[in-house]
């Protein structure tokens, strides 16, 4: 063989190698490259399934917090419907005593083998009694009567039933109450019946 042949074919062969050389690099870096999209993926598949967890948790949360919103609006309803129902039982409660005392002063108003006079006297006590408990039975629910003797009409507060003449009386005041009339804190409960004065005969 001739030098110059020799020459060329050691000349050749490390650009060969070059070539190898290169080929492996690129099928490294490809295979790096798959790689990290096989992480990548298997990364975004277990962020996946996460985030499906998280949503199936938010939304039994949610269901649970409406089922007990829910059952807060019922049994606030059914509270509400109780305490309607049974709004005056303290009122009633406060009542009983002045049905009692009634009861007592009937009992003791007839009692045999004594005069009528002492019936009445008895029976007239136990009324007044039973009177006095009562006002003030009303009075701590704030039930107040209202003031119409002796005091100018006013059509508000009063139902005039008749008017009579009164030498007493100026005209246009109340003589008697047929009915009295009651406040409830701050509001008319019931107007009085009244008779007002017409003035001198």
């Amino acid at each position: 063989m001739s030098e110059v042949k020799v020459n060329e074919e050691l000349q050749e062969e490390p650009e060969t190698d070059v070539e190898v050389e290169e080929t492996t690099e690129a099928t490294e870096q490809a295979s790096a490259e798959e790689v990290q999209d096989d992480e990548q993926a298997v990364d975004l598949g277990g962020e996946l399934a996460k985030a499906r967890e998280e949503v199936v948790e938010l939304r039994d949360k949610m269901l649970r917090a409406a089922a007990e919103n829910e059952n807060f609006k019922k049994r606030v309803e059914r509270e509400k419907q109780a305490s309607l129902k049974y709004a005056g039982e303290t009122i009633f409660r406060e009542i009983l005593p002045a049905v009692d005392n009634l009861e007592r002063a009937l009992g003791q108003g007839i009692t045999e083998g004594a005069d009528a006079e002492t019936n009445l006297k008895a029976l007239l006590e136990g009324v007044e009694l039973t009177l006095k408990s009562l006002v003030a039975n009303l009075g701590k629910f704030e039930v107040k009567a209202v003031e119409s003797v002796g005091e100018p009409f006013d059509p508000k507060l009063q139902e005039a039933l008749t008017m009579e003449a009164s030498d007493t009386v100026p005209a246009n005041h109340v003589i008697t109450e047929y009915e009295k009339g009651y406040y409830y804190k701050d509001r008319l409960l019931r107007a009085a019946k009244v008779i007002v004065s017409s003035g001198e005969k």
